[in-house]
């Protein structure tokens, strides 16, 4: 009887990416595959809702990051699959990105700090991370009372009388607040400015 060919192997099947998000627990590795099957997806994404090459890239690190840490919480509602997943993590990163250009922005002009050209050119393209950083420092020195206004008026765009619930106030003492620290503000980041000619 004559030998017969040996049938060829079955290729074998790549794990799905709730397998890779189960694994990547304990290894690593699982989580770079699902990088790697994803990562031109995403920044294609980010790319288009951006339109800038550069935070095209960033907004990709920071989506993986962040899926990076919440893998544990992956939960399969989609066969298999975790795109839905990564583009929710994706488009909430992007909405983050937006807004805090937004704030930046918004606290510049109330701090009347736009009329540096360099710096409203530079806002069109990315964060100044300098400026946000003198800012944290700024709001840092500030009195408690006063940041908590200000924070829940800008950061997280409260009505006067919302800011005054939160902080068991009147509306009245949130706008004393706000404009405090306003101008308290306003000093400090013209003084930083002032220092860094």
């Amino acid at each position: 009887m004559a030998a017969r060919d040996p049938l060829p192997e079955a290729p074998q099947s790549q794990p799905s990416d709730a397998r890779l998000l189960l694994v990547s627990r304990v290894d690593p590795d699982a989580f770079r595959v699902l990088y790697e099957r994803y990562a031109v997806q995403i920044h294609d994404y980010h790319r288009r809702c951006s339109r800038d090459a550069d935070a095209a890239q960033d907004l990709t690190a920071e989506t993986f990051a962040q899926a990076w840490l919440v893998r544990a919480r992956f939960s399969d509602d989609a066969g298999g699959s975790a795109a839905p997943w990564l583009f929710g993590i994706a488009r909430n990163v992007l909405l983050m990105s937006v807004r805090r250009r937004r704030l930046e922005q918004a606290a510049r002009a109330r701090l009347g700090l736009l009329g540096d050209p360099a710096a409203v050119a530079h806002d069109s393209h990315e964060p100044d991370e300098t400026w946000l950083e003198q800012l944290d420092a700024a709001l840092a020195e500030l009195p408690d009372g006063q940041r908590a206004a200000i924070r829940l008026r800008f950061d997280r765009d409260l009505a006067y009388d919302e800011v005054a619930t939160a902080l068991a106030t009147t509306p009245q003492a949130a706008r004393v607040r706000v404009h405090r620290a306003l101008h308290a503000l306003h000093d400090r980041m013209t003084q930083a400015k002032e220092a860094g000619r």
